[in-house]
């Protein structure tokens, strides 16, 4: 109920029918025009106004360690061409992962980019700042943004900026730098350009705790991933009714780029009738 009822920060949410922002919630396909809701400042935010993370979804397979929940999206729902039937399956595995399969399939072209909005702290549930939080990031660029957070369409090297996550960085050295970007996010709320080829499941992110000694690597198949340290949050319920401050947790959201459907040189998020969306993210977590 309270996902229905509102979930502003989108806590634990699959977020759809396309993630993260699209300029102006306006996009061309196929030489026609479609105009989406616009509920973040000028633009459109995953998924719109009722997107995937305000619906119910049906629970077709189910064990112990697994779900697998399918949504049936009809043709135009929040401005979208095209019905998609869209699934994902929910498993833990013995190896401490949390493993998540997304697939999705269309009667007509259609633009699709899931990802999960899982919120983390790794030194507990309500447990403070994660300012001391370690992050590596496997990228060695970055889509800059405008000031309403949408990509500019360039694609910047991380190096001498706060995005700079190549090797071991705490999460608070940077995060109130004197940088146009990070005035622009408020903080962190940029996608990294992954090293690995779209479509291969590998390595994107670690991130450890020293406090708790908890370690998160996050891997996926996608091309980026949006590192987002909670910003927004004021005073938000979370796990086991803690309430969350800003910057007490930080989400990790693998996906497409933002606004790749209005930037062609960006990899690609349309979907077309016989072709299939697949999407595997992994969070693996351990001690050290």
């Amino acid at each position: 109920k309270e996902y229905i009822d509102g979930n502003g920060p989108y806590m634990g949410a699959v977020c759809g029918r396309c993630a993260n922002r699209i300029a102006r919630g306006r996009f061309f396909l196929n030489d026609s025009e479609y105009t989406l809701a616009v509920n973040n400042g000028p633009n459109h935010l995953h998924g719109g106004i009722n997107g995937f993370s305000r619906v119910v979804w049906d629970v077709i397979k189910s064990s112990p360690s697994m779900v697998k929940m399918e949504y049936l999206s009809p043709d135009g729902e929040e401005g979208y061409p095209g019905k998609v039937k869209v699934s994902v399956t929910y498993t833990l595995t013995d190896e401490n992962e949390l493993k998540l399969e997304y697939h999705a399939v269309t009667d007509k072209p259609t633009i699709v980019n899931l990802a999960s909005h899982s919120y983390f702290n790794l030194g507990g549930e309500g447990s403070g700042s994660i300012y001391d939080h370690y992050l590596t990031i496997n990228g060695d660029f970055f889509t800059p943004t405008d000031e309403t957070n949408v990509p500019t369409g360039e694609i910047r090297p991380v190096q001498g900026t706060p995005m700079d996550f190549t090797s071991p960085r705490k999460i608070g050295q940077d995060i109130d730098r004197d940088d146009v970007q990070i005035r622009y996010g408020a903080g962190y709320d940029h996608n990294w350009v992954l090293r690995h080829r779209t479509g291969t499941l590998d390595h994107a992110v670690t991130a450890h705790d020293p406090s708790s000694g908890r370690v998160m690597e996050v891997l996926t198949t996608q091309p980026g991933i949006q590192l987002y340290s909670a910003n927004w949050i004021d005073n938000e319920k979370g796990k086991g009714g803690k309430k969350y401050q800003r910057r007490w947790a930080f989400c990790l959201e693998t996906q497409h780029f933002a606004d790749a459907i209005n930037k062609p040189h960006f990899p690609s998020t349309i979907l077309n009738p016989r072709d299939e969306y697949k999407h595997i993210c992994i969070y693996k977590f351990s001690t050290k």
